[in-house]
């Protein structure tokens, strides 16, 4: 199988496929003369020959929008998954607000979830109406407080949106337990959650799809689980995402069906069938059965989605040798690294996310920039919540999430993805110590690091 035919995601960070371009510097600091300057990029897709030829099968067959390939590719995602069913749909926001409509959550209701995220894990509750309830991250931790989360609940909390952040499932069994000791002030208020005797688990697990928490597939362990398939992720439809349910989330397959058939109203307009569906024979007629949206799957991004599928355990396997390439180059750093494997879990490899303990934004961004002259992209995951304009607009304020904004203070993510060769990574550990010691021993230099841009 040839790998990277392309590489550019055409994101932020993104500059081209791995390559070595001769020496360079910049901001008068050039690197040794010995050193071969390379361009590293963040997180470029890995297109195949293979992925391009199944993609231009089905724009030869006549059917490009939501058809036969979309249908399979929800089998086969269920089936990877050990999920009771999915919806592929526009994108891992659609998913997670399709699921919160068609749960009957909106205006007076509660969701939950982390203060340490991307905008989409919150801004879909807004979207529906409901109130976003933000809960800290636990100290030293990427995922949200479950010792705090429990105190959150209230009558009106509908559902919990846990963030798997890098790649690394949460700890879905404490937060289970945490709203099983809430019970009591669960009342469902539509057909759907009667389903369920607690507040409902909606994963955002954006970034884990292929990962494994106690030897269970992500998208069979939470309720409700949305995956991601955007340009930068594992697995890509170039923009895409689904919507999988656990076996069990609905006792009879009945049920998940009409849950399925509502989701689907909601990605096409709350139109009655799908063009598919109305192009047999004299089957044209429809109905709107209310005023939805428009984030449906089409067949070019779902065979695209086949074809990756093919070779994803391949790449998750590659992801995983990288990450602990990373480890064992970083080891004599002052650095903290997220765990990607361990008793119970084994995450999907999705990001490489670094801490440089004991030193700040500045130092950070300085890191970043320095990174950047040596042709290495980076990243910052995420900024909290409170720090964006949208969300001290509803009331957060930084202050009140101490953990969340710790860890955030002196991230940093590294390149992690499958066109990435050994000597790459070698290249980039070695580029982030000479940013720290030279930072270290020079102090902060004289031109400004631009701040990074969130990557979805």
């Amino acid at each position: 199988m040839e790998r990277g035919i392309i590489g550019n995601a055409g994101n932020a960070g993104n500059v081209g496929n791995t390559g070595i371009i001769g020496n360079a510097g910049g901001c008068g600091n050039p690197l040794n003369a010995e050193t071969t300057r390379r361009v590293i990029a963040f997180s470029p897709p890995d297109i195949t020959e293979e992925d391009i030829a199944e993609v231009a099968q089905a724009l030869r067959s006549g059917w490009i929008t939501t058809g036969p390939r979309t249908k399979l590719f929800e089998e086969r995602l269920a089936h990877y998954a050990d999920a009771q069913k999915v919806a592929c749909l526009g994108s891992a926001t659609a998913a997670l607000e399709c699921a919160l409509r068609a749960l009957g959550v909106g205006p007076g209701d509660e969701v939950i979830t982390s203060a340490y995220t991307y905008t989409a894990s919150c801004s879909v509750i807004c979207h529906v109406g409901a109130i976003p309830i933000l809960c800290d991250t636990a100290p030293g931790s990427y995922e949200m407080d479950y010792a705090a989360l429990e105190g959150l609940v209230t009558e009106r909390t509908r559902a919990v949106i846990p963030v798997d952040i890098a790649g690394r499932m949460c700890d879905y069994d404490r937060i289970f337990a945490a709203l099983d000791r809430k019970k009591e002030l669960w009342k469902p208020t539509n057909g759907f959650q009667a389903h369920f005797d607690r507040v409902i688990v909606l994963a955002d697990a954006a970034h884990s799809f292929g990962a494994r928490y106690q030897g269970l597939h992500c998208g069979s362990v939470a309720d409700f689980t949305a995956f991601s398939f955007h340009a930068v992720k594992n697995l890509t439809t170039g923009e895409g995402g689904a919507l999988a349910w656990r076996k069990g989330s609905f006792a009879r397959e009945a049920d998940s069906e009409a849950f399925y058939r509502q989701v689907m109203l909601c990605s096409l307009h709350g139109q009655t069938k799908d063009a598919l569906a109305k192009s047999q024979g004299a089957s044209w007629e429809y109905d709107i059965a209310f005023p939805g949206w428009k984030c449906n799957m089409t067949d070019i991004q779902a065979a695209l989605g086949l074809s990756q599928l093919n070779h994803y355990q391949e790449a998750l396997e590659r992801r995983q040798a990288i990450v602990l390439r990373y480890e064992e180059g970083l080891a004599g750093l002052d650095v903290s690294t997220l765990a990607h494997a361990g008793e119970g879990f084994l995450s999907s490899g999705h990001l490489m996310l670094v801490r440089l303990n004991g030193k700040d934004e500045a130092f950070r961004n300085a890191v970043i920039g320095l990174l950047a002259e040596r042709g290495v992209a980076s990243n910052v995951h995420y900024k909290p919540l409170p720090l964006l304009s949208a969300y001290q607009g509803l009331g957060f304020a930084m202050d009140d999430f101490p953990h969340a904004y710790a860890q955030y203070r002196n991230e940093i993510s590294l390149p992690l993805h499958t066109l990435l060769s050994d000597e790459d990574v070698d290249y980039v550990v070695a580029s982030l110590r000479q940013a720290i010691t030279q930072l270290e021993s020079d102090g902060l230099p004289l031109c400004e690091a631009q701040p990074p841009q969130d990557m979805p």
